[in-house]
């Protein structure tokens, strides 16, 4: 389908809405998602006209004005900035420039230059277009600090002013998502303690999982960030003002006179995985340099509210949230298909959020709760738009009860469980048994533990801002005889994912689309009725981290 051929009654549907308040949407009894409406919002968002929605393309804006549409129609009230839907995001977009990176090592009045991309690798700055921090070397092992695991590998080290040196990877002891999260903060912690450069040093256990070369690819990728008030990357002062990932075998250069080489370090942790070596000084002194290209630009967050009925409880809210962007097009423009379409990534968790919406507005019940849908961008940058909601809330933060996330639902088989990420961290594990059960529905454990995926999507930022948060994906097994749903999801991921072939052509159950937005429904129309908000579990781990 051609954008051309449904653009029209979309922008109809903004000129109605922007010339009138929209009439009151009829009570319906009994609400239960269409398949058709699923199928109408996908073929939208994934049309080719649309480019692949990238962040701050046009695209994506005509998705945004879509969804924008879309809760117009619905009669939803703005939750955006100013009194509109939408949240506009200043970003920066870093590109580090060509033949511009180096890495010297001095030592003994001897300097070693390190080869890039051969031996090391860096990324563009978001802070300045030149950059160069010379200074001592400090190992500090995988640089985690986590007492309640028996990890302080900065403990005895002073890192002030220095730059610190840390394996990539964790102990092997660590759980899947505990892990995860205490990798994702490294840099936040070497920054807290003084450190003013970070060099991480690529493992042959890492390079079993990901070879050095697969890191190189990236180097030309543009990274972005998002700007606060004040100009700055997500607000804060430069202090880290240079970085380094090192491949192993030039690492070792570095412990030459080392009170224990690295081949010994490597050895250690291959004998005992769950081994974590010791920091300590190290010889000599590096000089990192690189300049990097600056674009401003900016991309909107979407957001509404359908206000509760509760005088108390209509202060409080629960937050849907899907992202709409997507990875755009493939530059080499011999390929027949160059437009990476995302339609399962993910216009399928926003086409599933809008008709949750009409679920919720079309309902004959009462919600005491206030519902927000946000549809956030970036995503496919690292979380960014979920990111700066959480740090810059349209809504006082601490009134968010819960977090339902809709990422990537995998709507090409007739799914008989699901999986809820998160479900282990909260109460809301058991409002999400009750909603599946409710839609016949299985609720099962995640398949795949060492992946964390409850670190790795939108729903991670507000659970670190201590908001309980679940995230639902389409579970292995089938009730159609004969389908392998877990084979047919790992085909997806194999042959689709981040690649054009993820578009309209694949045969999307659309029924399964509709059982998938019930249960999401069911979840929601649960915690917005509740006596009590969602609460952390006592031996929850993000509980005890983010819950003050």
């Amino acid at each position: 389908m051609k954008l051309s051929r449904i653009l029209a009654p979309a922008a109809l549907s903004l000129f109605v809405a922007a010339c009138g308040a929209p009439e009151t949407q009829s009570q319906t009894v009994d609400v239960s998602a269409k398949e058709a409406n699923i199928r109408s919002h996908l073929e939208f968002l994934a049309d080719d006209d649309l480019k692949g929605r990238q962040t701050g393309s046009e695209g994506h804006e005509i998705a945004s004005n879509y969804i924008v549409s879309e809760f117009k129609r619905l009669g939803l009230e703005p939750a955006g900035d100013d009194g509109t839907y939408y949240q506009r995001i200043p970003f920066r977009k870093s590109t580090l420039k060509e033949n511009s990176a180096s890495m010297t090592y001095e030592v003994n009045g001897e300097a070693v230059e390190f080869e890039f991309p051969k031996e090391f690798i860096t990324g563009p700055s978001h802070y300045s277009e030149q950059d160069q921090v010379s200074a001592p070397l400090v190992f500090v092992g995988y640089g985690m600090e986590a007492p309640e695991f028996g990890l302080n590998d900065y403990e005895g080290l002073n890192v002030e002013g220095k730059i610190v040196v840390m394996l990539t990877g964790r102990p092997e002891f660590l759980p899947s998502e505990e892990g995860a999260h205490l990798s994702n903060i490294k840099s936040d912690i070497a920054r807290e303690k003084g450190a003013i450069g970070i060099i991480t040093l690529h493992t042959p256990m890492r390079e079993e999982v990901r070879k050095y070369e697969t890191s190189v690819y990236y180097t030309k990728t543009p990274r972005m960030t998002w700007l606060g008030p004040n100009g700055l990357p997500k607000g804060q002062e430069q202090q880290i003002s240079g970085s380094a990932y090192l491949d192993d075998e030039p690492a070792k250069r570095l412990f030459a006179n080392a009170p224990t080489e690295l081949e010994a370090i490597f050895t250690k942790i291959q004998e005992d995985p769950d081994f974590s070596p010791k920091g300590f000084e190290l010889d000599g002194k590096v000089t990192l340099k690189r300049e990097s290209r600056h674009e401003e630009i900016s991309s909107p967050n979407v957001a509404a509210v359908l206000p509760g009925s509760d005088e108390k409880l209509k202060d409080e809210y629960v937050v849907y949230t899907a992202h709409s962007d997507h990875i755009g097009v493939i530059k080499d423009m011999s390929r027949e298909d160059n437009i990476n379409n995302g339609a399962m990534d993910n216009a399928s968790g926003v086409s599933v959020m809008l008709e949750t919406a009409r679920l919720f507005v079309e309902s004959d019940k009462e919600f005491k709760r206030s519902i927000m849908f946000l549809s956030v961008t970036a995503e496919e940058k690292g979380l960014l738009g979920a990111d700066y909601f959480a740090n810059n809330p349209t809504v006082p933060l601490n009134s968010i009860v819960a977090n339902v996330n809709l990422d990537m639902p995998v709507l090409l088989y007739d799914f008989a469980d699901v999986v809820a990420f998160g479900a282990s961290h909260s109460t809301l594990g058991e409002t999400v048994s009750k909603a599946a059960k409710k839609y016949d529905t299985a609720q099962s454990p995640d398949p795949m533990p060492e992946q964390a995926i409850f670190t790795r999507s939108d729903h991670y930022t507000l659970v670190k801002k201590g908001i309980p948060a679940v995230f639902l994906m389409t579970g292995f097994n089938s009730r159609t005889e004969g389908e392998d749903g877990g084979e047919v999801w790992g085909t997806f991921f194999a042959e689709h994912y981040h690649k054009p072939s993820d578009g309209l052509n694949l045969d999307i159950n659309y029924e399964a689309g509709a059982r998938f937005t019930n249960i999401n429904f069911a979840i929601g129309e649960e915690i917005a009725n509740a006596a009590q908000r969602p609460q952390w579990l006592e031996d929850s781990f993000f509980g005890k981290q983010f819950n003050d």
